[in-house]
């Protein structure tokens, strides 16, 4: 397996705050990998600082071998990186399918016309719910709606790496169920290769391949998933105490 995403000792500061401190981590080609940690332990500066949202210190993000800080923000959709942020962040006064138009905006690879149609039914087909609510104005769908919606928007631009942050995060059990079925799915079936921030250790290392487990802005355990499910130190902190089986 190739490596597809690769962070070298990345250090992140906000203010004179260091939230990240030196955290290596990769994501291989057609692969799942889970970043796991409690609230404040880095995990969304980790994605932000990937894609650009949050500048870094110091260390590296190479994509495919090219190092991101040479690549510009609005580029990173164009090479093949989609970063759904937590809280949705869907935009209200826009309608469902305006929301996954604005996800192909500036792809270049993204044929406009009937090739967009067609991945926006493919994206219709994973969340037959935003088919029904494609004229409604995002604002006014469920939570667990615009967490579809979000994913949607990342996927419309058919990315190669999906930066997944906190999809589950206050959502109705079945909707979490829902939201990681669709996240195997398109591992198995588009290959697409996704880096997943979550709280929900149980769920996360339930389709992940290897893990990764943040504390206080660095990389305390990793390994692969069904070894971290039985290491007791993860089972007493993140999987409430109990054995999962792999």
């Amino acid at each position: 397996m190739g490596t597809v995403l690769a962070v070298k000792d990345l250090v992140v500061n906000y203010g004179a705050v260091q939230a990240l401190k030196g955290v290596t981590l990769e994501l291989g080609d057609r692969d799942i990998v889970a970043v796991l940690g409690a609230n404040g332990a880095g995990k969304t500066t980790l994605l932000k600082s990937i894609s650009h949202i949050q500048p870094i210190r110091s260390g590296s993000v190479l994509f495919n071998g090219t190092d991101l800080a040479t690549v510009p923000a609005y580029r990173l959709a164009e090479l093949g990186i989609a970063h759904v942020p937590e809280g949705r962040q869907v935009f209200a006064t826009l309608t469902t399918e305006e929301n996954l138009n604005v996800g192909a905006y500036g792809v270049r690879n993204q044929p406009a016309g009937k090739q967009l149609a067609k991945t926006k039914d493919w994206v219709f087909g994973l969340f037959p719910i935003l088919k029904e609510r494609r004229k409604q104005l995002a604002g006014t769908l469920s939570g667990g709606e615009q967490q579809m919606l979000a994913i949607g928007r990342g996927l419309i631009s058919k990315p190669r790496v999906l930066l997944l942050d906190e999809p589950s995060l206050g959502l109705a059990p079945i909707i979490v169920q829902e939201i990681f079925r669709v996240i195997r799915q398109i591992h198995e079936e588009e290959g697409v290769s996704i880096l997943l921030v979550e709280q929900n250790a149980r769920k996360a290392l339930g389709v992940a391949r290897y893990g990764y487990i943040l504390e206080l802005g660095k990389v305390a355990i990793e390994g692969e998933a069904c070894d971290l499910k039985n290491d007791e130190r993860v089972r007493a902190a993140y999987l409430g105490g109990s054995k999962v089986s792999c």
